[in-house]
């Protein structure tokens, strides 16, 4: 990778994971919900988050060469598909129209999908920053 990701780039991924992370959180905070629903659906956002980071990094790895461990990239994996169950069932069993349960499933994915994409951009970044400095 010898190219810095464009502003435009950079600019879409971070509006991506704030409208994704607002809109859902300004959704639970909105919401008739009791406390202990919003808790889990912010933890299972929370969670969600990290883990997508988490493993973006351990397949960056992986496919760069530098050594991963089984047990972690699996977990990453897990992590990843856990939160995405979790918010699922959550969504199955709540007492929510189906207009706010996709609002919720896809604020989740857009949340998921920004913070993916921006932390591939802060690689890149620090990647070609690494490599200006070398020439």
């Amino acid at each position: 990778m010898n190219q810095k990701p464009s502003n435009a780039f950079v600019a879409a991924a971070w509006m991506a994971l704030g409208i994704g992370m607002i809109g859902f959180i300004v959704g639970l905070w909105r919401s008739d919900m009791l406390l202990n629903e919003k808790g889990y659906y912010f933890t299972v956002l929370m969670f969600g988050l990290f883990a997508v980071i988490s493993l973006q990094k351990a397949v960056r790895d992986k496919l760069e060469g530098i050594p991963v461990t089984e047990i972690y990239y699996g977990i990453s994996w897990f992590s990843t598909l856990l939160t995405i169950t979790l918010l699922v069932i959550g969504l199955w069993n709540a007492t929510l129209l189906p207009s706010e349960k996709g609002f919720y499933a896809f604020a989740f994915l857009l949340s998921l999908f920004g913070a993916i994409t921006v932390q591939k951009n802060t690689r890149d970044s620090q990647i070609f920053n690494k490599n200006q400095d070398f020439n």
